[in-house]
């Protein structure tokens, strides 16, 4: 059993760092070693910071975003198209939609997908909401954002089903080939995709 090599509330840090995706016991170790040397830049800033963000951070009524006020930054943005409503499983896609500047919408976070083998069914997610949205008359496109796994295709199909009756466009994102993907390199699903959505030149 190795030996404890600094005292519990240096250990105790390590651990919750050690906790975050991404980080391992060597990675949070080294982040603590930095935070800890670097008190005055970023221990105090990032302490005050954490603190202002778990007093005031709340999921928008409206989306499922997270932010800190309610209607989210999203929702309050006038210049975004209030007629298409992109619908992802988590907030971390619709950061990344974000991120990639692809689309200018309104979103819906559904909270996951339907997943049965892990007792997740429509009402454990934000597919009512969704529905009721998608009645609202300025809306005239639901795009589903949704991973290409089986939850999250079975998840497509059936949200798919409901918005029948809202006489919007349910449309999906495309799936094949990626940019700069070798197709050697590509698994047959993602192959099969791409020849069943190829597009004219």
């Amino acid at each position: 059993m190795p030996k404890a090599v600094a005292g519990p509330e240096i250990e105790r840090l390590i651990q919750l760092l050690a906790r975050l995706p991404g980080l391992g016991p060597r990675s949070a170790r080294r982040a603590a070693l930095h935070l800890i040397k670097k008190r005055e830049q970023l221990m105090g800033p990032l302490t005050e910071a954490l603190a202002v963000v778990q007093e005031r951070i709340t999921v928008c009524g409206t989306c499922g975003n997270i932010d800190s006020q309610n209607p989210c930054t999203v929702c309050t943005d006038i210049k975004r198209d209030p007629s298409v409503i992109v619908v992802v499983e988590d907030v971390a896609d619709l950061w990344a939609l974000e991120r990639a500047g692809a689309v200018n919408a309104r979103y819906h976070v559904l909270g996951g997908t339907l997943s049965p083998l892990d007792g997740v069914g429509p009402q454990d997610l934000a597919i009512d909401a969704l529905v009721t949205r998608a009645h609202d008359p300025a809306v005239t496109e639901v795009i589903l954002a949704l991973n290409a796994t089986v939850d999250g295709q079975t998840t497509a199909h059936y949200i798919t089903d409901l918005l029948h009756s809202a006489g919007v466009a349910v449309t999906r994102l495309a799936h094949g080939v990626p940019v700069g993907g070798e197709l050697d390199y590509l698994d047959e699903g993602t192959l099969s995709a791409a020849i069943r959505q190829r597009t004219a030149m």
